[in-house]
């Protein structure tokens, strides 16, 4: 995820924007649901918004990793 300068590179980006890509859809599928074609249930949290936040969730590790104590992982780093 980074690279040897230490500095994140392409594919670490991607896995940042991962995360908040998905919050934002779920959040714009639950405000209106004439956008995903079908017939609003009685909670906004339909199918679509669930599969989005699952995504969400999912794909949190790289911000979790940012947290204060935790460093990069490496291959043979471990504890």
């Amino acid at each position: 995820m980074t690279t040897p300068t230490g500095k994140p590179g392409a594919a670490g980006w991607l896995a940042l924007a991962a995360a908040p890509s998905f919050a934002a859809m779920a959040g714009i599928t639950a405000a209106s649901p004439a956008l995903c074609l079908s017939d609003p249930g009685p909670l906004p949290l339909d199918g679509m918004t669930m599969m989005y936040l699952l995504m969400a969730l999912f794909h949190l590790p790289p911000w979790l990793r940012l947290l204060p104590g935790q460093g990069p992982t490496r291959k043979g780093d471990r504890p």
